[in-house]
């Protein structure tokens, strides 16, 4: 190992049990002799909380502005947003630190005095790890450099191009992260840990399937952008490679779907909030793997940013806010298309009793989603009020006022929870809140505390989809692709599907996984994202947001009812707009002074 030592940083406490094993606290930087880490197993886990604690990347909760640059959520907070194109570095990471660091732990492992069931196990984890950080860089960059176990270090007189290696294909980079997780399944363990904190056998295998559906997406759609590759393979897969990715996913996911203790959570009869605790109840017996946090010391700011005015514990709400785009791709019970009833067929506006009748009968994974209009949150009913619709000499008009203030004629004109198309800072611009990760206890939404909610990065349900789609792309009877996805369906309370295409799979992922930090990469993989966000001003890259309006007309029919608009976000300034380019991340010319044996991307 590199100068006989390691050097140990906990970013915090992570959540790392095992049977016998406790939560391990935040501890300093210090430095220790390799053999007084791979001797003691408090001193590995604590290794293994540093490995664990580096890798967020893309949507996390640490950072929810990340949520507010798709077709998900909006930025809400204080003046319009100004994005019009996707930068060619977003969201992009290339950490070679972290992989020599594994290379270390897994050498230092297996060095070790430890049994060899220990031994193994710690190797699979460290191995499953190596395999989640090259899946998070060639998903953006394409193929990397494979350095495979050995650990590279530089000595004087050393000639320097013997540390530079080429990119692997982005074939070969995917089939490296299946065979690691293959190997790393072997030696994990089966067991659950508390609150899917680490790796095992399933996490391992979920993996898996991930890592060949997007391989077989990208060989199978890869022609929709025919210009998006390079010569040498670094980035495209060949078409005739499709088919054996997607058996490989599709058998994978049987797997875990059939084996693993995981299922899908249905503990509580009230769907919606069911959902709910599906993905943001420690302990749901559907997460097979979570980013996890503890309070004290690992927090985020997740609940204190998104929060709705009205149930906040600080300042801070409404920082992002989801879109009516989203709310309206979740399907109503009984009827796939779920455009709100706004407007009855001469063009009027619908009235309703209460505000939450709008969204009666929608799927109820909307409400484990999303807060809408009359929805409630921990126990408090949350009501968006743009304003007041009004008669006055036979004509409607609309009043607007600052949010809770109470008017002596017409009451509350807008309410503590907006939305508003001021340059206000926190508050709401869209008429809703996220609900998905957010703490309902009050307490994590305030600055000093934080929350410590999860991330879920695989739950049960994703490999019942994955299993739908590769069972589609198989040519498999229509009837097994429909059970899968009929599963989940059934448990949101929806009509089940009889027919599914791959536009269903598209909707029904959206839905089921928004906030997840999925609907990025599945446009990316399917090779649509230019199409959804062609920054032009259509229904899917321009932002929407819906206003709801009271009606104050007293001697009418009209009177106490309400009405909402969609209108096109005011806070977002420009459609969405994912060019060519964006499908692989641009290569840093800093790597490239380092190791000028890496090839650039398309376009760059």
């Amino acid at each position: 190992m590199n100068r006989f030592f390691i050097y140990i940083y906990m970013v915090g406490t992570m959540v790392l049990i095992s049977s016998c094993s406790k939560f391990l606290e935040r501890e300093s930087q210090s430095i220790l002799p390799e053999d007084q880490v791979y001797s003691d197993e408090k001193m590995i886990l604590a290794v293994l909380a540093n490995y664990y604690g580096r890798m967020d990347w893309g949507q996390h909760l640490g950072d929810p502005g990340s949520f507010a640059l798709l077709d998900e959520a909006a930025f809400s907070s204080g003046g319009p947003n100004n994005m019009q194109n996707y930068a060619d570095d977003i969201w992009r990471m290339y950490d070679y630190t972290l992989i020599r660091n594994l290379n270390e732990f897994i050498q230092g492992v297996k060095g070790s005095t430890l049994e060899e069931e220990t031994k193994r196990n710690y190797e699979g984890e460290a191995r499953f790890i190596r395999a989640w950080v090259y899946f998070n860089m060639v998903k953006r960059l394409g193929g990397v450099p494979l350095v495979g176990d050995k650990i590279y270090g530089y000595q004087p007189g050393m000639n320097p191009e013997e540390l530079q290696i080429a990119r692997a294909t982005e074939q070969a980079s995917y089939e490296y992260i299946i065979d690691e997780c293959t190997a790393a399944a072997d030696i994990l363990t089966t067991d659950k840990n508390a609150n899917s904190a680490r790796a095992n056998k399933w996490v391992a295998l979920a993996l898996k399937a991930r890592a060949a559906l997007y391989a077989a997406s990208i060989a199978k759609y890869g022609a929709r952008t025919p210009d998006v590759k390079t010569a040498g393979g670094e980035v495209g897969i060949p078409a005739s490679e499709a088919t054996r990715f997607y058996q490989i996913a599709y058998e994978t996911a049987l797997t875990i779907i059939q084996d693993s203790p995981y299922v899908l959570y249905q503990k509580n009869a009230d769907k919606g909030r069911n959902f709910y605790e599906a993905t943001s109840s420690k302990g749901s017996e559907e997460v097979i793997w979570a980013r996890d946090y503890k309070y004290p010391g690992q927090t985020h700011p997740f609940t204190n940013n998104v929060v709705a005015s009205s149930v906040r514990g600080d300042i801070d709400a409404n920082i992002v806010t989801p879109i009516l785009n989203l709310v309206e791709d979740f399907e109503y019970i009984d009827r796939r298309n779920g455009a709100l009833k706004l407007r009855d067929e001469s063009g009027d506006f619908i009235y309703y009793t209460n505000p939450q009748d709008v969204f009666a009968n929608k799927d109820p994974r909307l409400y484990g989603t999303v807060i809408y209009s009359g929805a409630d949150f921990g126990g408090t009913a949350i009501t968006y009020q743009a304003g007041v619709r009004y008669l006055e000499n036979g004509e409607w008009k609309v009043r607007t006022g600052t949010p809770g203030a109470i008017d002596n004629t017409y009451g509350l004109v807008t309410s503590q929870d907006g939305p508003t198309t001021s340059n206000d800072q926190f508050i709401n611009k869209t008429g809703f809140n996220i609900r998905k990760f957010v703490e309902e206890n009050r307490d994590a939404s305030t600055r000093g505390r934080g929350s410590d909610m999860w991330f879920v990065r695989f739950r049960f349900a994703e490999f019942l989809m994955i299993a739908a789609e590769a069972a589609l792309e198989l040519n498999r009877p229509q009837d097994e692709v429909a059970g899968y996805i009929n599963e989940i369906r059934a448990r949101a309370g929806i009509q089940p599907l009889e027919q599914v295409t791959l536009q269903d799979i598209v909707r029904e992922r959206r839905v089921e996984f928004a906030f997840e930090n999925h609907r990025y990469w599945d446009l990316k993989r399917w090779r649509i994202a230019h199409e959804v966000w062609n920054g032009q001003d259509t229904p899917t890259a321009t932002h929407y947001v819906l206003f709801p309006y009271k009606v104050y007309a007293p001697g009418t029919e009209y009177h106490d009812k309400w009405v909402f608009e969609k209108r096109k976000a005011s806070h977002t300034m420009y459609p969405r707009y994912f060019r060519y380019q964006n499908y692989y991340n641009f290569i840093n010319q800093d790597w490239i002074n380092a190791n000028p044996k890496l090839v650039r991307n398309p376009y760059q």
